[in-house]
């Protein structure tokens, strides 16, 4: 009889480890599929650029952008400043040529909105100042240029650039649109469009600061030193302020992430708002 009690245990303790081995191994197979999500989820992360992970929703954010402040702050600077963004490989989907004529465009674009600002009052003031180069005089002038070829450069970026459109193609891909095939046809005809809008207005305004450019200096010969320097002045704070500008988007958004809170997805996307600019 305790042969027999002994042998049925020995045959108990095998179903029972059977069991639970088959209850594992479902147990795998329906974690397979989540893990194989997450896994591609990270893998599709990774191969993002920088316009990418910036645009992260808060979520996705949470879950797989580890990237410390100094290392948002470089990517935005990659992206905001003319000099990085034009001529710093960023492996984004914008023409390289058009960036590279965007830089010089908007130096251009500097050096004639300071020539306008040359007022007869200035110009009479350069005189009474016998010619020297008077800074105090000439800061609200600098400043004005600034904010008006910010705001002729941010059209002209938008004209020229198309990177946003193309990410949200990739976004179709990622999730297998039926519809690929026409928006990809519908897209790459408004690029074409786009770009010959571009290089038509383009054309008009540099011809136009080129004759104006030419009169003034014909005209004012005296004052182009003040208006190399003043274009200079200006130029260059065009290149300083996004560093300065980037400080507090990168703040609101390590702050938001760190904080892992739902309210706090507001201050996320706040702080992506001010990324663009």
């Amino acid at each position: 009889m305790k042969r027999k009690n002994k042998f049925s245990n020995i045959l108990k303790n095998k179903n029972n480890s059977k069991m639970s081995s088959a209850h594992s191994g479902l147990n795998k197979e329906k974690f397979l599929p989540i893990r194989a999500q997450i896994n591609s989820s990270k893998n599709n992360i990774m191969n993002y650029n920088i316009s990418e992970l910036n645009s992260l929703s808060y979520e996705e954010a949470l879950q797989f952008d580890k990237r410390t402040f100094i290392q948002y702050y470089i990517s935005l600077i990659k992206i905001n400043h003319s000099l990085f963004f034009s001529f710093y490989p960023n492996k984004d989907y914008n023409s390289r040529i058009i960036k590279m004529f965007l830089f010089f465009f908007f130096f251009i674009s500097d050096f004639t909105i300071n020539a306008l600002f040359f007022s007869d009052e200035t110009i009479h003031r350069i005189y009474e100042d016998k010619g020297s180069f008077n800074f105090i005089y000439q800061i609200p002038q600098i400043i004005y240029s600034t904010i008006i070829s910010a705001i002729i450069n941010g059209i002209i970026k938008y004209l020229s650039l198309n990177e946003d459109k193309i990410i949200e193609l990739k976004e179709e891909k990622r999730n297998k649109s039926k519809t690929l095939k026409d928006k990809i046809k519908n897209l790459y005809t408004k690029i074409k469009f786009k770009f010959a809008f571009f290089f038509i207005i383009c054309f008009i305004i540099l011809l136009l600061f080129w004759f104006y450019i030419t009169c003034f200096c014909g005209i004012y010969k005296n004052t182009q030193i003040h208006l190399i320097k003043n274009s200079a002045i200006s130029f260059g704070l065009s290149l300083i302020y996004p560093f300065e500008t980037s400080l507090l988007p990168g703040i609101l958004r390590i702050a938001a992430l760190k904080a892992d809170k739902k309210n706090e997805k507001y201050l996320y996307k706040f702080s992506q708002f001010l990324g663009n600019f």
